[in-house]
């Protein structure tokens, strides 16, 4: 989400898909041709071929088309001899698409936007009252476009900042990919992602006194994505449905004008997809609409770099005075 680190949510419609995605299981036995009904195919999660279709699935369709990731939650702050604060929501909207590669893996391409609102008017905010500082400061959307990676059956060595990630020799010392796996109950499948950074920070403290945090950033984000072991099982779905919860916990945002003070926030979110924008808050879609349009549709064909919401401020924004 907010910056990169390689994990989860998003799609467009392909003339054709539904009835080639049956045609192609027909074809593949997964679907029986007597009876028409999907053949259930019981979860190897052990194999990293079945881990890489299954993360295929959960953030788009298979067979090209896209889907709209949507996502809203709490920001709370956190500081030394005080209570948690809250102090604003915020909505996500993505699309991604999968496209098949010709070895087989997957790119997953995204365009991401974050919108900070009021808690009490659901208004999407342009400018806020900061309770720590008193100061009036304005809001900063997130807009990442691309936000992309490649989903592999394999694992390598973390990659280089700036490294080409798209197109990279299999490594001698890859891992196999493996999600974390877990079973809620008779029907309900649970995958988790955690992620723990400690990088450079884009935002030199030199530079950008009032918006950097420090040299380094540290930061946590922790994915839970919830699935029916049904859907999961049937192998004509070429999206899986889920519902998630996401949590990140991170150095306070640089449009917050609050330097190296002591502290953090915590972004607490729940989120699904959709398959069209009829379910996503009419403030939202009319601000997308209005000064994101492209967004409303993924990328058809890679395109890059992928860079940070630090990234993005760095290059966007100048330093307060």
């Amino acid at each position: 989400m907010p910056d990169p680190v390689p994990g989860p949510l998003t799609r467009r419609a392909i003339l054709g898909g539904a009835a080639g995605s049956v045609a192609a299981a027909l074809a593949s036995g997964s679907v029986s041709a007597a009876t028409g009904t999907p053949r259930r195919s019981p979860p190897r999660y052990d194999d990293p071929v079945w881990n890489r279709e299954q993360a295929a699935r959960l953030q788009a369709h298979t067979d090209g088309r896209q889907v709209y990731g949507s996502g809203r939650g709490s920001i709370n702050g956190v500081r030394p001899g005080e209570a948690v604060r809250h102090l604003m929501n915020f909505e996500i909207i993505s699309t991604i698409r999968v496209l098949r590669r010709a070895d087989g893996n997957y790119d997953r391409m995204c365009r991401e936007l974050v919108f900070y609102t009021d808690p009490s008017t659901g208004e999407v905010l342009e400018h806020w009252d900061n309770p720590y500082t008193g100061e009036r400061v304005r809001v900063v959307d997130i807009a990442n476009d691309p936000y992309n990676w490649v989903i592999r059956d394999w694992v390598g060595p973390p990659a280089m900042p700036g490294a080409d990630t798209h197109n990279v020799p299999v490594p001698a010392d890859k891992k196999p990919f493996l999600m974390q796996w877990s079973e809620l109950g008779p029907d309900t499948v649970v995958v988790t992602e955690e992620f723990n950074g400690y990088y450079p920070n884009k935002l030199e403290p030199a530079k950008w006194p009032r918006e950097s945090g420090g040299p380094m950033n540290q930061t946590s984000e922790y994915f839970r994505y919830y699935i029916s072991r049904s859907d999961l099982e049937d192998s004509t779905r070429t999206h899986l449905p889920h519902s998630g919860a996401w949590v990140r916990i991170t150095p306070w945002l640089p449009w917050m004008l609050m330097g190296q003070a002591p502290g953090h926030i915590i972004y607490n979110a729940m989120f699904r997809p959709f398959e069209t924008t009829d379910y996503l808050k009419p403030a939202v879609l009319a601000r997308v609409r209005e000064r994101y349009p492209q967004y409303l549709t993924a990328p058809t064909e890679w395109y890059g770099p992928s860079l940070s919401s630090l990234e993005h401020y760095a290059l966007e924004q100048k330093p307060a005075t």
